[in-house]
């Protein structure tokens, strides 16, 4: 785990979040004090949803996928690039 002040993080932000993409995490201090915390974001929460749907499928009423299939025609394309691994 990496410790910065928050001058530094400020100063060398695009680096801070290049080494967050590569899994470090980064404590934030100000006054010596710990304000922020940058970690790596959660990895591929697409797959983690369509995991999540195929274990409940069971469960859930028979309108779901009506429901789901009348939202995904509103949402356009760039919103679909979110979770590519979806």
């Amino acid at each position: 785990m990496k410790v910065l002040t928050a001058t530094e993080a400020s100063r060398s932000f695009a680096a801070v979040l290049d080494e967050a993409e590569r899994g470090e995490t980064i404590v934030v201090t100000r006054g010596g004090k710990q304000i922020a915390v940058i970690t790596p974001a959660s990895a591929a929460p697409g797959r983690m949803v369509k995991a999540f749907l195929a274990r409940s499928a069971r469960d859930l009423d028979s309108d779901f996928e009506a429901d789901v299939a009348a939202a995904r025609e509103v949402v356009d394309d760039e919103m679909r690039g979110t979770w590519p691994d979806a």
